[in-house]
């Protein structure tokens, strides 16, 4: 598949203000130059509603890794960070994953993490992290909220970012869903 031809998504935000997390995400798929799907879902809540996580990436790719994922979190009891560091460590070694092209984008009350297939865990060391095409215009404009107005809610902040991203991402559209966990 070329390069051309390959699907495009999408714009990720979440932002862990005073224990609450938001997240956003847009509903465009696009393949090639042409919108697929305008209200594709892309971000999920797991672990009874604890946690957040999205993806970015190939559709089947970022489904597979969020699947793999919840399996870890489930198995380490609900920490982020030893379930990031397990799918990394899968996803690098082996065969099969490591060819998913996508990343997760997860948080809790506590962190954000965006995990990559190199084994890159991030974690922000603001509370605003973004993922996909869209993801570094939502974190600007998060970021610039956050400084101008700091008692705005995590869900605010994450929705209006996502709409200014929509507005400057071709591959973002403003058909999102915003979720929150306290």
């Amino acid at each position: 598949m070329s390069r051309e031809n390959s699907f495009h998504s999408t714009t990720i935000i979440a932002v862990l203000k005073n224990g609450k997390a938001a997240m956003a995400a847009d509903g465009q798929v696009t393949f090639g130059s042409i919108v697929m799907k305008h209200n594709s879902r892309k971000i999920q809540k797991i672990y009874n509603g604890k946690i957040l996580v999205g993806y970015a990436g190939s559709a089947a790719d970022g489904l597979t890794l969020v699947e793999r994922f919840e399996e870890k979190i489930n198995k380490y009891e609900g920490s982020l960070k030893r379930a990031a560091v397990e799918l990394a460590r899968d996803w690098r070694t082996d065969r099969v994953l490591r060819r998913l092209d996508a990343m997760i984008l997860a948080v809790n009350t506590d962190e954000i993490l965006v995990i990559s297939g190199t084994g890159d865990i991030i974690e922000p060391e603001d509370g605003i992290s973004g993922i996909g095409s869209g993801g570094p215009y939502a974190m600007v404009a998060a970021k610039a909220y956050m400084d101008v107005k700091p008692d705005m809610p995590s869900s605010t902040v994450v929705e209006k970012s996502i709409r200014i991203a929509s507005k400057i991402c071709i591959y973002t559209n403003e058909n999102f869903i915003v979720e929150t966990i306290e």
